[in-house]
């Protein structure tokens, strides 16, 4: 998984006041948590956070604070219902040795024929829930279209993951071809003309 390297600030004192003279300042408080640390709460500067929202990435997002770098991934964040403002964010704390559960990008390769056909094709799941440890953890999914057809599709159980425990029902569609609805219909009302053709054809 790629990284992004930010810095923060230990809070001095934790509230509400607190965070709302933080986020006058233009800083976002934030907490890490996880494989039995300690609460770490601290603030970043808020354009920090372009770097890891404005992604299809997830990313191991590598803290220093106070001299401490931690290694992260984002888990929670708050936004103002208006503004869209970052008021808060979660992180976990992530090492090799205690698999993480993330949401990995899916991502296509190959020459689809179902659409060169003129099919229309749905990405049904832009990433998947997938856990894993941190190594062993691929930037993104790559699924392999160069033979799906028109109205075909590729499921979780069709893809070839390794290292990792899918946390997605296996049938569930990642990606198909259909048909344009024109196109559907025009074959409908060949297959029905076809259809009655037949016995007038025998009764001759």
């Amino acid at each position: 998984m790629n990284s992004v390297s930010l810095s923060g600030s230990l809070r001095e004192n934790v509230g509400k006041k607190d965070a709302k003279a933080l986020r006058a300042k233009g800083l976002v408080p934030c907490v890490i948590y996880g494989n039995n640390i300690e609460q770490v709460k601290f603030s970043t500067d808020a354009r920090s956070f372009k770097k890891i929202l404005y992604t299809p990435e997830t990313l191991i997002i590598d803290f220093e604070i106070n001299g401490t770098v931690y290694h992260t991934i984002l888990q929670d964040i708050q936004y103002h219902p208006i503004t869209d403002e970052v008021l808060h964010a979660d992180f976990l704390d992530v090492n090799e040795d205690n698999p993480i559960t993330v949401m990995l990008p899916i991502r296509t390769q190959g020459t689809c024929p179902g659409v060169m056909r003129g099919g229309r094709m749905n990405m049904n799941l832009s990433k998947l829930k997938v856990r894993g440890y941190v190594n062993d953890l691929p930037d993104n999914i790559i699924i392999d279209v160069s033979k799906l057809q028109m109205n075909q599709s590729i499921k979780v159980k069709d893809l070839n993951i390794e290292k990792m425990t899918v946390l997605v029902p296996e049938n569930t569609i990642v990606v198909d071809v259909k048909a344009p609805r024109n196109a559907a219909a025009t074959e409908e009302t060949e297959e029905a003309a076809e259809g009655a053709a037949a016995p007038a054809a025998e009764a001759k």
